[in-house]
């Protein structure tokens, strides 16, 4: 997670100092950084938080970006698309050149619309819907491979690797934890594999056994869950 966040960091202030650089040319460079800092994911955003924190040490250490020192700006959004909005809205206002977010496609791509109208580049770190950058928007990109990727290669590890056939799939109702639930099923289904149970689980809740024994009845060889992790 943190070496992808360096990798990020950097990518990002070449990207804005091109094309946005005159634009900003007060003494730093604003960066905002956004993701799940706190909530239900809040130990998802720490690693986040910390490898930007590395990162932009790293690249200051040498001297910045044409002369320039990275500003870190940073933006909560809690897991929750409202807030991922409001935080697009706090970088618009404070003029960040660049974004490194949001980590969720539910907030990624809201926030998104705000980035677009403010000529803002979005980098995601964790995003993975299709729906993210298959609107075409100029300013919108993302470092991690998409659900239907991902879906893919899952099910080829479960079929051809694995070589399992009765297989349970499970989602957290996520917009990225669904979407590559779904993604697995239909790539399980191109290899004649229809998947003996699909269901989900709802984020939050304390006691799984209701799903997990409606899963057992079906005897799975596999299980894949699509979701996060609190």
């Amino acid at each position: 997670m943190i070496s992808r966040w360096r990798i990020w960091c950097v990518t990002a202030g070449a990207i804005v100092v091109l094309t946005l650089g005159q634009a900003h040319a007060a003494s730093g460079i604003k960066i905002g950084v956004a993701g799940p800092l706190t909530g239900d994911q809040g130990a998802i955003g720490e690693q986040g938080k910390n490898g930007a924190i590395i990162a932009v040490e790293e690249w200051n250490s040498k001297g910045g970006v044409l002369g320039k020192k990275i500003e870190i700006v940073w933006g909560d959004d809690q897991h929750d698309p409202k807030q991922a909005v409001a935080a697009a809205n706090k970088f618009l206002n404070e003029g960040v050149a660049g974004v490194i977010g949001h980590y969720n496609s539910s907030c990624s791509i809201p926030a998104s619309t705000i980035y677009h109208g403010g000529k803002i580049i979005q980098i995601s770190w964790g995003s993975t819907n299709p729906q993210l950058t298959e609107r075409g928007l100029w300013n919108v990109f993302r470092t991690i491979g998409r659900d239907d990727q991902q879906g893919s290669v899952a099910a080829a590890f479960i079929a051809k690797k694995l070589k399992k056939t009765r297989v349970a799939v499970v989602h957290d109702k996520t917009t990225a934890g669904q979407g590559q639930a779904d993604e697995v099923v239909k790539a399980l289904e191109k290899d004649k594999i229809k998947p003996v149970y699909y269901g989900a689980i709802t984020q939050g809740e304390k006691d799984y056994r209701p799903v997990l024994t409606a899963v057992k009845q079906k005897n799975p060889e596999a299980l894949y869950y699509g979701g996060y992790y609190p």
